[in-house]
């Protein structure tokens, strides 16, 4: 059974459609999804830990019946860890722990180093999303990620417009994926984002993420290594207990985002997920479930 959503208007000016399943007195998890999906892509996880857990998963902007601004402008990283930040006021949850995949995973890190700073994130886990001082630089010396983010490129260029205007999302995912879109997700589900994908505002939320990112993709052509004019993204290492889970399949973010986190992270706890896909909270849930099961536990 979907959990039912409410509307949450936020302090940052755009409204969200919430799921807030769980005990109100209870510890808060705070599920950020990633492109293209919806709060729907952590159904086995809030079933699995609402019975004590607080579980908030958001459709985030530019998603579904959420809020649809148009302008790239809108969806910088700072505007959408505002929205986390101004969702958990409006629900008045004051600590929580921060889980994210993919561009949700991305906007989670953000969060985790926010709330160390402000002291309102207890603790962080991220699914199959690439740390923010250590991806740029796989983009630029790092062959695999970078043939494998060249999907960056067609998302980003507006040559594609008229196409999404015309057929939505999935014409524009055909076209940068071809056949690697087949997956083993449920039949509704894939109904579900197949008619979430129609929507062309949506479509232009949903991409306006790649095109606010200031992440740059080269094309193969170019030189594997660090620009002259590159500057690393200034973060101090995150303090905070933080759970990475990686599925080591995944096509678009190979294993090698794994390595360097010791770096950033103080005693970051790894699972890796062998023979899995990019979206390994619902092509694993059991081994995603038990990995969070046990993190929190250790870290409660």
């Amino acid at each position: 059974m979907v959990p039912e959503q409410k509307r949450i208007a936020l302090s940052t000016g755009v409204e969200l459609d919430v799921v807030d399943e769980g005990p109100r007195d209870a510890p808060a998890l705070i599920f950020l999804h990633g492109f293209p999906e919806s709060h729907r892509t952590w159904r086995n996880q809030i079933a699995h830990f609402s019975d004590r857990f607080r579980c908030i998963a958001p459709d985030q902007r530019g998603y579904r019946g959420s809020s649809k601004p148009q302008e790239v402008s809108a969806y910088t990283p700072d505007k959408m860890i505002g929205d986390v930040f101004a969702l958990a006021d409006a629900l008045g949850v004051e600590h929580f722990t921060i889980v994210g995949h993919d561009w949700g995973g991305a906007i989670a890190w953000g969060v985790a180093y926010g709330g160390m700073m402000n002291g309102r994130v207890t603790r962080a886990i991220i699914a199959n999303a690439p740390h923010p001082v250590l991806f740029p630089k796989l983009l630029y010396t790092n062959r695999e990620q970078r043939e494998a983010s060249q999907y960056f490129r067609e998302f980003r260029d507006p040559a594609n417009d008229p196409l999404i205007r015309e057929h939505g999302l999935g014409a524009l995912l055909l076209k940068a994926f071809g056949g690697d879109l087949a997956t083993v997700m449920e039949p509704e589900e894939q109904a579900q984002l197949l008619e979430d994908w129609s929507n062309p505002d949506a479509a232009f939320g949903m991409l306006n993420y790649y095109r606010a990112s200031p992440m740059e993709v080269l094309s193969l052509d170019a030189p594997y290594e660090l620009p002259a004019s590159y500057t690393p993204v200034p973060l101090a290492k995150l303090t905070i207990p933080t759970l990475v889970i990686w599925a080591l399949d995944d096509k678009a973010l190979p294993p090698a985002n794994l390595d360097g986190l010791d770096e950033v992270i103080a005693d970051p706890e790894i699972v890796q997920v062998p023979g899995c896909g990019h979206f390994v909270q619902w092509e694993r849930p059991a081994e995603v479930n038990a990995a969070m099961e046990a993190f929190l536990a250790r870290t409660a």
